[in-house]
């Protein structure tokens, strides 16, 4: 697949580098082409920098890994989002794109994109190394969009995760961001640190 990544900290960036071991084309989009974060990335294969604009152009699927508040200028930057598949990776814990009350509402009021959330529920370092003693812990998508949702889940393997659980349609989306702050609680406002993830099992 082509990918265009918008945001590039350590959740785009731990993406960008899986999905390009597996052979996807990483196309990161920055305003800034000489003065963005992430320029280490430009070191994976099948990875290039271009303007937000051109990334998307160049990509049937955009990864969103930025500050909630960012999408209403991403969108302007973004230009024809029609037919795209868009992955909300972020968390509106702190502050909502207002007057949404996430990413993804804001998408799928905004755009005629298809999109869903996804890779928002564990941190960068679980992205990087989804194994844990032998065994691939889960990624979690929810939203309307059944094309998007494939998507999401055949990327999800790619980076390693043993499976995408469907977390259901878009009036689960708010409930998929607070299982983000779960796992945000456990790991950091807990202390029980930042290799802890979640993985369901089945009797």
């Amino acid at each position: 697949m082509q990918i265009a990544i918008i945001g590039t900290g350590n959740v785009g960036g731990a993406l960008a580098t899986k999905w390009a071991k597996k052979g996807h084309k990483i196309n990161l989009g920055t305003q800034d082409l000489l003065n963005f974060k992430g320029k280490e990335l430009l070191g994976n294969e099948n990875t290039h920098v271009f303007s937000i604009k051109e990334a998307v152009e160049k990509s049937e699927v955009v990864l969103i890994a930025t500050p909630p508040t960012a999408i209403f200028e991403i969108i302007e930057l973004a230009g024809d989002l029609d037919g795209k598949v868009i992955i909300d990776a972020t968390n509106a814990i702190g502050k909502k794109p207002e007057p949404y009350a996430t990413v993804y509402h804001c998408l799928a009021d905004k755009t005629h994109a298809a999109v869903v959330k996804c890779f928002n529920t564990t941190g960068f370092e679980n992205m990087l190394d989804p194994n844990y003693n032998g065994v691939a812990i889960d990624m979690f998508m929810g939203g309307d969009n059944e094309n998007a949702k494939s998507v999401a889940v055949q990327l999800a393997l790619d980076a390693g995760f043993g499976s995408c659980i469907d977390f259901g349609k878009g009036d689960k989306v708010e409930l998929l961001e607070k299982f983000a702050l779960s796992w945000i609680n456990l790991a950091i406002m807990q202390g029980h640190g930042r290799n802890l993830a979640f993985k369901v099992v089945r009797r």
